[in-house]
């Protein structure tokens, strides 16, 4: 709970109340222990702590039991025998202003992310991608942005693959090879990924992060995100939260150490962030937890165990709440040694010790402290909430989502023109330029009709003439010969020569008349 004298109040030790430095909230936290041991429960008491102060925050409900923080808790056997702990006579049971969530857009507002705005990086990781196949994603995009082409959602980036294979060669020389192999895996990851229901997260209208960092009546709004169903596919919800990560760090300006945050992050399951993560990627979430704090972000990790968590990570988290662990393994034993050694020692108890012997709903606690240095750890119990402790039923979700002030801003997607309209408005375009084309070649023009024609009928006219003229040369020269053999007179050779030659003349014009006749007559009938 918050209040003006305790500030951040979170738990209770036999030295008093332990609470989170409002300035140092920004720094990062760790909410650790095995599963049964409260961490759920630490989660929602420092969310609702927060919201008293004004602060908004945003969490992943797991199981549900989150979406209780929306309803006015109640008295209970077990909160009635712990007030005296807490010096606590009558605690004010109270709710917090909450917005419900959902990737799927089935029990909350959706949220959508573009492709483009997810970037190559966080998608590669999101499909699994090796080394050659991240690269040619990355030709892609930077393909897309030289030709102004939209990636928004799973259809436009299809389409840019199709297209980029298609124009392979073309590109080759200037980005490097692009095989029809590596953008045939990126196609099949991506239908395994659509198969998960991916395509209701990709699309518009896209996410604006600063619906996350509003206040109502005073209280920071608690932006609860549904993900029980998101947990089914881990790779998508880690890559999901690192991006509303990245887009938080990438927006948000400079304002260094505030007196309380501008928004408390919560990520639960947190070793799912970093599980299969490149070098490449871990640097760059190490980056953005390490400046994000700049930008008054305080994220708040929680797991089972530290190892979870990267050692350069690890350093950066300040304010640590450690519940129990086991230790029945050599490694159960090694990662004890490895939580308790996180910690301040307090010389009253042994740390190690302690963390295997903690109570449920009891924990290890520090917090920084003004200058930002770590408090002691102190062995402490835990407050209990002042808001609901389970889930909500569905109709109170319901009328949760309908009386939000953003209702009905996300919930119809927008298919606006993007890479897939263009590139398939341009295929259509070419293949009728090219039906075009064919047609011009298989159906000739008029003039050359005609032409064709004219060509045909004087071919046939000369063909007759020659044939005529060479008719007559055959029987003069017959003739001629005739008359030498039979020893007639000149004067008779010439006359019988002169009507040879008649009557072949006529036979040609004969002739010549007939064809031309047939053809205009034949055009005449065509």
């Amino acid at each position: 709970m918050f209040d003006k004298e305790r500030g951040l109040y979170i738990a209770h030790s036999s030295n008093g109340a332990l609470s989170i430095t409002g300035k140092m909230a920004n720094r990062h936290g760790l909410i650790a222990g095995a599963t049964g041991t409260g961490k759920t429960v630490t989660l929602q008491v420092m969310a609702e702590t927060f919201c008293q102060a004004g602060v908004p925050c945003f969490m992943a409900d797991m199981k549900g039991d989150l979406s209780g923080i929306s309803q006015v808790g109640k008295m209970s056997g077990f909160i009635e025998k712990r007030l005296p702990e807490f010096q606590i006579e009558n605690p004010e049971f109270q709710s917090c202003p909450v917005r419900f969530f959902d990737v799927f857009g089935e029990q909350g507002h959706p949220m959508r992310a573009t492709i483009s705005q997810m970037g190559p990086q966080l998608l590669s990781r999101l499909l699994e991608l090796n080394e050659t196949q991240d690269g040619v994603l990355n030709i892609v995009f930077r393909i897309a942005d030289e030709r102004g082409l939209l990636i928004l959602d799973l259809k436009d980036l299809r389409a840019m693959l199709d297209y980029v294979s298609q124009h392979a060669k073309e590109y080759t020389t200037k980005y490097g090879n692009i095989s029809s192999a590596s953008v045939g895996a990126i196609q099949r990851a991506l239908l395994q990924l659509e198969n998960q229901g991916a395509e209701k997260f990709f699309g518009e209208p896209s996410f604006d992060i600063f619906d996350l960092m509003q206040t109502e009546g005073g209280k920071g709004i608690m932006n609860v995100l549904a993900a029980d169903k998101l947990m089914m596919q881990p790779k998508l919800y880690s890559t999901f939260l690192l991006w509303l990560l990245s887009e938080l760090y990438s927006t948000l300006p400079e304002v260094g150490d505030l007196p309380l945050p501008k928004l408390v992050f919560f990520f639960d399951e947190a070793h799912m962030l970093f599980e299969g993560t490149s070098k490449a990627l871990l640097d760059k979430i190490e980056q953005v937890i390490r400046l994000i704090r700049s930008k008054g972000v305080g994220i708040y990790f929680i797991t089972q165990s530290p190892t979870d968590i990267p050692e350069n990570i690890l350093g950066q988290l300040g304010n640590r709440v450690q519940h129990a662990l086991r230790a029945y393994t050599p490694k159960d034993q090694k990662a004890v040694k490895t939580a308790a050694d996180t910690f301040r020692a307090n010389p009253e108890f042994k740390t190690d010790e302690a963390i295997m012997n903690l109570e449920t709903g009891e924990a290890l606690v520090s917090f920084l402290d003004e200058k930002g240095a770590p408090n002691m750890v102190e062995r402490a119990k835990i407050l209990f909430p002042l808001s609901q402790i389970g889930a909500v039923t569905e109709g109170q979700r319901l009328d949760i989502i309908k009386q939000s002030r953003i209702y009905g801003k996300y919930d119809t997607p927008i298919d606006r023109e993007s890479a897939f309209e263009v590139l398939m408005a341009d295929a259509e375009r070419q293949l009728q330029e090219a039906e075009q084309q064919q047609a011009e070649i298989d159906v000739p023009k008029p003039e050359a009709k005609a032409e064709k024609k004219k060509s045909g009928l004087m071919s046939k006219v000369l063909k007759a003439v020659l044939t005529a003229i060479t008719s007559t040369f055959a029987a003069i020269l017959g003739t001629y010969v005739s008359d030498k053999v039979t020893g007639k007179k000149t004067k008779s050779r010439t006359s019988t020569t002169g009507r040879v030659a008649k009557n072949a003349t006529s036979a040609a014009t004969r002739t010549i008349t007939k064809e031309l006749t047939r053809d205009i007559l034949g055009n005449l009938i065509k």
